[in-house]
This record gives structure tokens, sequence and C-alpha cells, in this order.
């Protein structure tokens, strides 16, 4: 296809692509699908040859926020039966991190649910940073834990956070339609003082919320406009006891094209495959370690995921490798690009964010295929309400992690 040989070009020249080339990735057929992986896949190893960043979720603080953001389980007014506790202790959140990091992590992911921290939230969240990293030599650290107010981004950094994640999740045009309680110009302020204070910026979205084609690459063309050093892309996970509960418009083909979508707007970025990706990618995942280079080990912040063992599997018999500690995440030009901006040296690897409530980290996403622009016919998907599970272990409780 000139389309996929057009986008491979402009990938390796880090050219964004135009909307409507972007819009058409979407559009492709099923029967162009391993075409459209291949193609991306090109631009993928490239950039990050066949490395898979591992990164794992620790939730300090779940459930009972007072946003009301439609797709997260932990919203104000969730009827969803997940974990609720309050704030993990600095040892308790190091010895979750550790599980994951003994896994393969190489970042560990801080999140708690809440409109944004306060003061002395982020003086807590600094003791659990300085003891992750006492007990684990050389991993990194991003914080999610919502809107930041002036001088906290600085704040964090200084306690050595790596990065710090605040999703745009959807596109400004249909924001107000799945939040209330804060707005798209909020987040994109988040991201943008994370950025400033040094911090590594990751921000991503959530697909099947409803919204149509051109909402995707509204948010993924902002995403790379903000410059933000990795981009999850969640798949809503339709909790219920939530207002998208009935939303399951997502197949495994129409997931993977998102994806490719993401990686030719943001060929350099790190992309990391998110929450969701079991329920909708399915047995179609180790497809999409062909796109993206980045996924989380285990489970999410409300939700489980598939074993740790079973990722490490799934990434190898793709014939992938784990990225270790001694690599270096991002292409040595955002690295330099970064270090000459805040003139302090590399502002990190890259972020990370997931979708299910909490700061912004992983929660879930959708579709409505009714309202896609351009969506095939074959995006029609049945509710697979089996696949998705209330964590009910690792943080929080007494039981051991899956990582």
């Amino acid at each position: 296809m000139d389309l996929l040989n057009t986008l491979v070009d402009k990938g390796l020249r880090r050219e964004l692509p135009t909307r409507e080339e972007a819009l058409a990735v979407l559009a492709t057929s099923d029967d162009d699908l391993l075409d459209v992986v291949a193609a991306a896949g090109k631009v993928r190893r490239h950039w990050f040859g066949r490395r898979v960043k591992l990164n794992y979720l620790v939730n300090l603080k779940s459930g009972l926020c007072p946003e009301d953001c439609s797709y997260c389980s932990q919203r104000l007014g969730s009827k969803a039966e997940i974990l609720k506790y309050t704030w993990l202790k600095p040892d308790e959140a190091s010895q979750a991190a550790a599980a994951g990091v003994a896994g393969g992590a190489k970042r560990v992911c801080l999140v708690a649910s809440g409109r944004g921290p306060t003061d002395r939230d982020v003086d807590r969240v600094a003791q659990t940073i300085a003891a992750v990293k006492e007990q684990n030599e050389g991993v990194e650290v991003c914080a999610c834990l919502g809107l930041l107010s002036d001088g906290q981004a600085e704040r964090l950094r200084g306690a050595g956070a790596d990065a710090y994640n605040h999703n745009l999740n959807t596109s400004e045009a249909t924001y107000a339609d799945i939040t209330k309680t804060h707005t798209y110009a909020d987040r994109v302020d988040t991201v943008q003082k994370a950025h400033a204070a040094g911090l590594s910026a990751c921000s991503g979205l959530i697909a099947g919320m409803g919204e149509n084609d051109e909402d995707l690459v509204d948010v993924v063309f902002s995403l790379r406009e903000l410059d933000a050093d990795s981009v999850p892309v969640n798949f809503l996970i339709p909790f219920e006891g939530t207002p998208l509960a009935k939303e399951w418009n997502l197949t495994p083909q129409r997931c993977l094209r998102i994806l490719a979508m993401a990686r030719f707007v943001c060929p350099d970025i790190e992309v990391r495959i998110a929450g969701g990706r079991e329920v909708h990618l399915r047995s179609l995942q180790p497809l999409a370690l062909n796109i993206a280079n980045s996924i989380f080990l285990g489970d999410y912040l409300t939700s489980e995921g598939q074993a740790g063992k079973d990722d490490l599997a799934m990434i190898a018999d793709a014939g992938f490798e784990v990225e270790g500690t001694d690599q270096v995440t991002l292409p040595q030009h955002r690295v330099d690009a970064a270090a000459a901006a805040k003139g302090c040296g590399s502002h990190g690897d890259s972020g990370c964010g997931s979708h299910e409530g909490g700061g912004c980290g992983p929660c879930g996403s959708g579709e409505t295929a009714a309202e896609a622009v351009d969506a095939p016919v074959a995006d029609s998907n049945e509710a697979r309400t089996d696949l998705v599970a209330v964590r009910r272990r690792g943080a929080g409780t007494d039981l051991a992690p899956n990582a």
C-alpha cells in the first residue's frame, strides 16, 4: 500500500503524518491488518529494536476519588466493587514495588486516586520514592497523582521522581462528555508543569469511550505536540458500576489499528500497551508487541492483568527481549534534546500511565462503532465481562501480587 510505504518513510525521518494519513490507518480493512502491523513494526524496530520495557503499577491509595471520570472504577459514585484503602506506608509501597522489579520491571509507577495531591501528599510520596529507590537499585520511578499545583512537580523531581504521568484520555472536543469536575485544559496544564520541572512527561489516551476516529487522531496529535516521552494507549475496561459499563465496541483488530496510528504519529516515542490489553487484544497481544515497545507487568490499579510469568513468556515467544536497567529506552536524539532543553542532563526515560482511575493512571477506554468515522463493520464487539476481574491481591491486601 502506498499509504503504508509513505508512513514508514515518514516514521524513519520523524516526520509527522498528515491527519488524513492517520485517519486512513484507522479505516484500513481487516484484510490489510497484517500489512499495517508490519509497517508499524518497521518504525518500532528502527527506533527501539526488539526491546520491551516493563512497567509496574503500585496503587498507593485506592478508590473514593471525588472526580467523576466516567471510565473510572474509583470515580465519585462508582458502584464497582473494587479494593478501597487509604495511603500505603512507604515501606509497604516499596515492598510492592520490589515484586515488580523482581519480575523484570524497569520502572515503577506510583499512583494515587484523587483530584490532585496536597502538599502533605507530596511529602508522603517523596518518602515513598526514597524508600523504593533505596530498596531497588537502578529503578525508575514515575508518579501519577492527578492535577499538580505550582511547585509540586519540582518537589517530586527533587525527591527523585524520574517521570510524571497524566493522561489526556480523549480529544478536547469530547472531554466534557466523560468528565465534568475538571477540564481538558487542566490536564494539559499538569503535563506542561511536569515537563517544565524536568520530569519525563508521560501522557496517553483511552480508546473505546464513544469517541470517533477524529477524536483518536486529535488526542494522539495533541500528545505529539506536548512532546510526551511516552504515550500509554489504554483500552476501556467497562467496569460494572460505572457509566461506561455497556461500552463494548473494541475488537483486537481495532486495537491494533489504534496502536499503529499512535506509532506512526509518535515514531520515536515510547508507545505503551496499557490497561485493557488482556480484555480487548486477547490472543493478539503478541502482534501488538510489533507496534508498541512497552507494557505493564502483571495487575493494574483495580483490575487483574495477565500473570507476570505469562507476560515474560509472551515477550520471549514473540521474539522480543526485556529491556534492562542499563539500557536507555528513548533514542539518543530525544535524550540529548531533553538534556539541552533542561540544562540538567537527561530528564528520564519515559513515563507510565494506565487506565483504571486514580490520579490518572490505568483506567480504561472504549469506543462505540456507531459513532466511529468510517469504522469498518467488523469493529462491532460482544461484551466479554468474563475477562474483567477486580484486583484482590497485591498492594492493599495480604495476598502476593502476580508479578
